[in-house]
């Protein structure tokens, strides 16, 4: 921190050392397999549910350890804010105007809650509810295959689930 900084109250972005994760989990969700193999819509909803639901995956992983390590509570928090700032930017080049961007971020955080929770009840569950799950929540093309879908995705949370805190943090996780 400069002595200008320091005078002018201006102190890091604590967000900043959350961002390495945060660009991991939009790589993943871009990946062509989503789309081209499995299903994945490639349209704004669709990659809006991979970011979602990649994005939902590190957050369980998150939560499994803050008891442990409170850093990660404050880490999950970092992380939405990024997620938030990013969505508010994608709204706004998409054309959406101010007085209606606040309102449609709250049902996009709300739709990452649910998604969140979904995924943590259907997790256990194997391939049969983790299908379902995404049946429900993903926006997919006809030709979609479902149960490979699920696979794919419990892979990535086994993947996900046994990266080490600091690898996560960095964003080399799930390579």
């Amino acid at each position: 921190m400069t002595v200008l900084s320091r005078l002018l109250g201006k102190r890091p972005d604590s967000r900043e050392a959350l961002r390495p994760l945060w660009l991991r989990v939009v790589e993943i969700a871009r990946e062509k397999r989503w789309y081209a193999e499995l299903g994945v819509a490639d349209t704004v909803p669709g990659r809006f549910d991979a970011v979602t639901l990649v994005l939902a995956l590190v957050m369980i992983r998150l939560d499994r350890d803050k008891d442990q390590d409170r850093a990660l509570v404050e880490a999950a928090a970092r992380l939405t804010e990024l997620f938030v700032d990013d969505m508010d930017g994608q709204l706004r080049q998409s054309g959406v105007g101010d007085l209606v961007v606040g309102k449609r971020m709250g049902r996009l955080v709300s739709v990452l809650g649910g998604r969140i929770g979904a995924l943590r009840e259907a997790l256990p569950t194997g391939p049969f509810g983790m299908t379902a799950v995404l049946e429900r929540n993903m926006t997919l093309t006809d030709k979609a295959d479902p149960v490979a879908l699920a696979n794919a995705v419990l892979t990535l949370h086994r993947r996900i689930d046994a990266a080490n805190a600091a690898d996560l943090m960095a964003g080399t996780f799930a390579r």
